[in-house]
């Protein structure tokens, strides 16, 4: 699957801060002399959580040498491999619905709902190099080859379609054909991808886990909570005029009206995705575990929750900036 790799210019040295930040002292010299790796794990509208991260780890002057994403996960690590977090934060921040909907392109659902395509132009518009090998920082985006079942770490080739098969949710995104194969989401054999960092030659990884407590019940909406919608109160008021008719269809359609809803189809789809990659994540994290494990607590975002960016990224970067610290205070290892 993978080419040999072309010779890949130096990384930029992320600026190490010595004003107290987390990583002054004693992370800083638990690092030393240490290539670290990324493990950035799936989680829809929760990766952006991984923005938050990444930012603490900036800020807390860590270099990161490997960067390995499954999903949303190699979504955003490809854009922080190729030095565009800024950006990349910048645009999601101020993204409403509007924007969002502009990264879905609809299609007949035939293998998906969603072809992926503007995604990959999303990618385009901030990647001035779009191969993987030529990125600052070496990555790796963790897809299924929906053939074999096998996990492919994509570490050669367009960095564009490496990324739109790692997301490639079956049912919701179409699956991409890249380098003569098949791929859907990594997520469904590799949600938080450890092995795939150590591979890359890190000696300590720092993994993000998004998924750890996926409350299900999130999904479902409490009584009366879409009562106060435009569209429902009109319809109600509708229906209330029709009263004295008393037809079977309205009294029907009224009681469908007044019942508590089911969650919406994709919502179900990733729901249950999730949590099987909960379920594998816990197991291949017992078995390979990280150095550094960062688990920021999201599990009262639904999975769509795009327009949440903010809150979302702020979780993200607490989480990650508490962990830090707990680090720094512990005593070093030995070596």
């Amino acid at each position: 699957m993978n080419s040999p790799e072309r010779k890949r210019p130096s990384a930029p040295k992320t600026p190490r801060h010595d004003s107290g930040g987390p990583a002054s002292g004693g992370l800083a010299a638990r690092f030393a002399g240490k290539r670290v790796g990324l493990a950035l794990g799936s989680g829809s509208a929760r990766g952006l959580a991984h923005i938050g991260v990444l930012r603490a780890l900036v800020e807390a002057g860590v270099r990161i040498d490997v960067v390995a994403g499954t999903s949303m996960g190699a979504f955003v690590g490809a854009m922080f491999a190729a030095g565009k977090l800024d950006e990349l934060e910048k645009e999601f921040r101020g993204m409403g619905w509007q924007g969002i909907a502009s990264l879905v392109d609809p299609v007949f659902p035939r293998s998906g709902l969603i072809d992926g395509l503007k995604i990959g132009e999303f990618v385009r518009r901030h990647v001035a190099e779009p191969d993987i090998e030529a990125l600052p920082i070496p990555f790796r985006a963790v897809a299924t080859d929906i053939s074999t079942g096998e996990e492919v770490a994509i570490g050669s080739g367009s960095l564009i379609e490496a990324v739109r098969a790692s997301i490639a949710v079956p049912g919701v995104f179409n699956p991409v054909r890249c380098n003569g194969k098949v791929y859907v989401d990594g997520g469904l054999v590799d949600p938080v991808p450890v092995s795939v960092a150590r591979q890359m030659g890190a000696d300590v990884v720092i993994a993000v886990d998004l998924n750890h407590d996926i409350v299900t019940n999130r999904l479902t909406r409490p009584n009366g909570a879409d009562n106060g919608k435009p569209i429902v109160q009109a319809v109600t008021r509708v229906l209330e005029s029709f009263q004295p008719l008393e037809h079977p269809m309205l009294i029907q359609f009224r009681e469908w009206l007044e019942r508590e809803p089911l969650p919406g189809i994709v919502d179900v789809m990733l729901a249950s995705l999730y949590i099987m990659q909960a379920r594998i994540a816990q197991a291949t994290l017992q078995l390979d575990r990280p150095e550094v494990l960062i688990q920021p607590p999201l599990g009262s975002v639904r999975f769509l929750e795009f327009d949440q960016a903010g809150d979302i990224i702020e979780i993200g970067h607490r989480s990650a900036t508490e962990r830090l610290r707990e680090l720094a205070g512990e005593q070093e290892p030995d070596s």
